[in-house]
């Protein structure tokens, strides 16, 4: 597995006296992979040789010039302590799609690190020895290298940037965020909900999450777009256990109500809400309703009291018959658990990121693919790039999470 990164010609990267990693293993599983160090003064690098054709003594036409392979910088915050989990699942996605589809590019690893005053500067001399990069992965690191300017390269962020209340980022014309964004899903949900039920009130409920007062609210101006009625109830919670007492006089308030519940809440909690409302209330939800992961669906518990609850999952979460889904090896090792389900989210997110750079350097302009995150559409023009993601619908059936289509 180390070959495919430590490629013949690919040479170490030093910003500023750190060394950047050059290999990889991936055979670890929850961790993700475990990247090695390779230790390289700026001074020692050795210089690339071009070898030289004497055509006063050669018989031979001389050869002709091979086109340079794309050099994808990959921009993680692989020595973060907050980050490096994540860091490591993108990393492993990324390389896994290299390894399916690696003709003509050449991965760079480069450690981003996670202070704000250093990650501007990284970007800057990783973008300038690279064709494109993939990161920055975190919301603050994405709006530093946002904010900072002169974005020469093209750049596939992983996240949306954190941006102050009351503030606005505009994205440099070069830059196409793909994150798996909270609030991407939300609005998706709203409008699925919506659809489904014309004639209901909605009530969002969250416990005060920063991610899930995010999803709660995007999913408000979604559903307040149709002039419908909506009500935002925050639930008192002790880590992830809800106060009961809320519940049960929302139970008796919602009564009389014909009300869907959008649930930007965590699996834990909506089981909760779930037990306390009865299904007379349909119930939607995220992603993170779902924390159970393919690899490691045979050992869980099966969540029988959530049958019914709809939500939206990635391919790679739900369906290992996706044409695609089935293409990638899953990050496993025999002596571990098996990675979380955001784990396996960002490994998946990895994949694409590396299939969606390969096709923005191939050209400009519009394309789709389908993607192991969902359907993606990309469109790439001198302004500015947009991206849109459609997860799947699914639903709860005997206590576990399947595609919607199943269920008919």
């Amino acid at each position: 597995m180390l070959s495919r990164w430590a490629r013949v010609g690919v040479l170490a990267w030093v910003l500023g006296g750190f060394c950047l990693p050059l290999s990889a293993n991936t055979t670890a599983a929850s961790g993700g992979v475990n990247y090695r160090s390779h230790q390289l003064h700026p001074r020692q690098m050795p210089a690339v040789q071009l070898a030289q054709t004497d055509l006063s003594i050669s018989r031979d036409p001389p050869s002709i010039p091979q086109p340079r392979s794309l050099r994808i910088a990959l921009f993680l915050p692989i020595s973060s302590e907050s980050f490096r989990q994540a860091a490591e699942a993108v990393g492993a996605g990324v390389h896994a799609a290299h390894e399916r589809e690696p003709d003509g590019v050449e991965i760079h690893l480069v450690d981003s690190g996670d202070a704000a005053q250093d990650i501007a500067e990284r970007y800057r001399i990783a973008a300038e020895q690279a064709d494109l990069v993939i990161g920055p992965l975190s919301r603050s690191a994405v709006a530093a290298v946002a904010q900072a300017g002169g974005i020469a390269k093209p750049t596939i962020a992983l996240t949306a940037p954190e941006v102050l209340p009351d503030t606005s980022l505009a994205m440099p014309a070069q830059m196409l965020v793909i994150g798996l964004a909270i609030e991407d899903e939300a609005r998706q949900v709203a409008d699925w909900a919506s659809h489904d039920n014309a004639s209901r009130k909605a009530v969002v409920l969250h416990a005060g999450a920063a991610w899930q007062r995010r999803a709660a609210k995007a999913f408000e101006l979604q559903w307040s777009k149709q002039r419908r009625e909506l009500r935002v109830v925050e639930l008192a919670a002790a880590d992830s256990l809800l106060n009961g007492r809320v519940l049960l006089q929302l139970k008796k308030e919602l009564a009389e109500e014909s009300t869907v519940i959008f649930a930007a809440l965590d699996a834990q909690q909506a089981r909760q809400v779930r037990a306390v409302l009865g299904p007379r209330h349909p119930l939607y939800g995220t992603s993170q309703l779902n924390p159970v992961t393919l690899a490691g669906r045979g050992s869980a518990e099966r969540m029988t009291d959530m049958d019914g609850v709809r939500l939206l999952e990635i391919p790679w979460q739900l369906d290992p018959g996706h044409a695609m889904v089935a293409a990638y090896a899953r990050p496993a090792n025999p002596a571990e658990p098996p990675p979380s389900a955001d784990m396996e989210r960002l490994y998946a997110l990895g994949i694409d990121a590396y299939r969606v750079a390969r096709e923005v350097a191939a050209q400009q302009g519009e394309f789709e693919l389908d993607g192991v995150t969902g359907r993606l559409a990309v469109q790439i023009d001198t302004r500015q790039g947009r991206f849109q993601r459609s997860t799947e619908r699914a639903v709860y059936r005997d206590g576990g999470v399947i595609p919607l289509e199943a269920q008919r």
